[in-house]
């Protein structure tokens, strides 16, 4: 395999999904029909859309000794990912996720992080040659916070592009904002970030315009049906949604990352790679799973 454009160091999990009309109000039982179980996981999922749309791709990530973390092996060498940095741990079994969605494709997930909570320092230093190759590092928060910081610190240590998706929604301490290329928070996140409560477009730039007050370069939300903001250099551009009939968007933000990378490490300009990511996501949304339903290069240019 050629050396790899694009590392993405995250979770790998196995995803059990049920479809119903409503999602269930705390203490309440609600009869649900379609049950799919799907591979998933934050960092597994930007990995294949990264993959499918073109991407060369090698993954960080740890599974467990059991049939979940051999099926996850299986299917990113399918896929052409790098494999060789997906330890196994054989204490902890492999990350599950619990996922109800609802008729109009909302969602709420449940993780049981197992193997993932223990990619630690120490598997990241036996990946040190992967990273110091990549021209793109992509990392999420599905894995443990320290883990996330050594990496930033490493790779910023080699002047690495790191882009961070700052999901699921937690603090990452403000002296390593400055050595983000790009965040990329949904609205949840963002108002984590900021304080400031995302519901449009106008709250949107708010948030963003706070997050470079924090030292943060270069700033893409995505805000769901609306579309995407991106702020950079001051300036913010408005990238409305595609029109689609949303049916689950479990991998949706996901994608939109994959995506992303994928553009940057083709040369295309940040705007550029925001519209292909947004694109992307707006096909994911409208299948049901996590990486069932990301989409190849081949569906975005029809």
């Amino acid at each position: 395999m050629k050396n790899p454009k694009i590392v993405v160091v995250g979770s790998c999990n196995t995803d059990m999904v049920v479809k119903a009309n409503k999602l269930p109000a705390p203490g309440e039982t609600v009869l649900g029909g379609t049950f799919l179980m799907n591979p998933g996981g934050k960092g597994a999922n930007q990995a294949v859309a990264a993959a499918r749309l073109g991407g060369n791709v090698a993954l960080i990530s740890k599974i467990g000794n059991d049939l979940f973390g051999r099926q996850s092996i299986e299917l990113f060498r399918a896929e052409g990912i790098d494999t060789d940095y997906v330890f196994t741990d054989n204490k902890n079994p492999s990350g599950v996720a619990l996922i109800s969605v609802d008729s109009s494709g909302e969602n709420c997930i449940i993780v049981a992080s197992g193997a993932n909570s223990s990619l630690d320092i120490s598997d990241i230093n036996k990946a040190q040659k992967i990273l110091i190759e990549a021209s793109i590092i992509l990392i999420q928060f599905e894995i443990p916070m320290q883990t996330v910081e050594y990496v930033i610190k490493f790779a910023s240590k080699y002047n690495k592009k790191i882009i961070l998706n700052p999901a699921p929604a937690q603090i990452l301490s403000e002296q390593f904002l400055t050595s983000i290329s790009l965040i990329v928070p949904n609205r949840i996140e963002a108002e984590l970030l900021t304080g400031i409560k995302v519901y449009d477009w106008e709250s949107a730039k708010k948030a963003a315009d706070k997050m470079e007050e924090k030292g943060l370069k270069n700033i893409i939300i995505t805000l769901g049906s609306l579309g995407v903001l991106v702020k950079t250099k001051s300036n913010h551009y408005i990238i409305p949604a595609h029109e689609v009939k949303a049916v689950d968007t479990t991998a949706a933000g996901d994608t939109f990352c994959g995506a992303l990378c994928v553009a940057l490490s083709e040369g295309q300009d940040i705007i550029s790679a925001a519209k292909f990511a947004n694109k992307a996501s707006s096909i994911t949304v409208t299948r049901m799973g996590a990486q069932s339903s990301i989409p190849n290069k081949k569906e975005l240019l029809l």
